[in-house]
């Protein structure tokens, strides 16, 4: 048995800042119909915060749920924020914490992300972590050492037994929404890293456990290779999860 057939494959789509209610909706339901069987693979959506609820009442336990971004403070004068209270109220299951918007639109630094962590376990809540490097880092031969020192910032101060619930996801930020993906090698590569981070942090029964996903234009017509790679455990798809159908030719890879 491969270390990866002991890990869950998870397919997830991040809808960001679109979609209206009713288009929220639909596409849940084009996405239900179209699943079929798809074995142990879990899919899971993270539509806008405002349709969170609707959406989890039409997915009816076929797809997960979860939300995009959210605040670390239970409750308080944080106008426009969302808290880690407030999506667990909503029936989603799951955090989307520190996506490459988040840190390099928002400005959300790497003790922010680590705060976030730990309120999303103290609600009961799973987080998808995103890390990540820049072009510039990356044509500077740091790509490793960035990433490294995100996954050790946002693992600061959790347990072991927290890690069992966590998931990773590797985004190279200069892939995201612009059409260039990382070779299946580049991205197998520093899965692999990540994975020694984990191992280093936890041990190696841990980091053989935590699904790694990749993320950054990640498209019906280059999936078949990145999921074919070991340490590559799922996706986290932007804009081709708009669509139910380039979605679902990503999930039936």
């Amino acid at each position: 048995m491969s270390r990866k057939s002991q890990r869950r494959e998870i397919f997830a789509g991040n809808w960001k800042m679109y979609t209206t209610l009713s288009g929220a909706l639909d596409l849940v339901k084009e996405i239900i119909d179209g699943l079929g069987d798809i074995a142990n693979r879990e899919v899971i959506v993270f539509p806008p915060a405002v349709h969170a609820r609707e959406v989890v009442k039409a997915c009816t336990g076929k797809i997960s749920v979860g939300l995009q971004n959210m605040y670390f403070e239970k409750e308080g004068a944080f106008t426009g924020e969302i808290s880690p209270l407030m999506v667990k109220d909503t029936g989603s299951r799951y955090i989307l914490i520190g996506h490459s918007e988040r840190r390099h639109v928002f400005g959300e630094s790497d003790g922010m992300i680590n705060k976030k962590v730990r309120a999303a376990y103290e609600y009961g809540l799973e987080p998808v972590v995103c890390v990540g490097e820049l072009l510039d880092e990356r044509e500077a031969g740091n790509s490793e050492k960035v990433v490294e020192s995100q996954v050790r910032a946002a693992c600061e101060g959790i347990g072991v037994d927290q890690m069992k619930k966590m998931i990773i996801a590797y985004e190279p930020v200069w892939a995201i929404g612009t059409g260039k993906v990382a070779t299946p090698e580049v991205a197998d590569s520093m899965h692999k890293s990540i994975r020694n981070v984990l191992a280093a942090l936890y041990g190696n029964e841990i980091a053989a456990m935590v699904p790694i996903l990749y993320g950054g234009s990640v498209k019906p017509d280059n999936i078949g290779g990145l999921f074919s790679l070991e340490d590559i455990d799922g996706v986290l798809v932007g804009g081709a999860s708009l669509k139910a159908k380039s979605f679902l030719d990503i999930i039936h890879v």
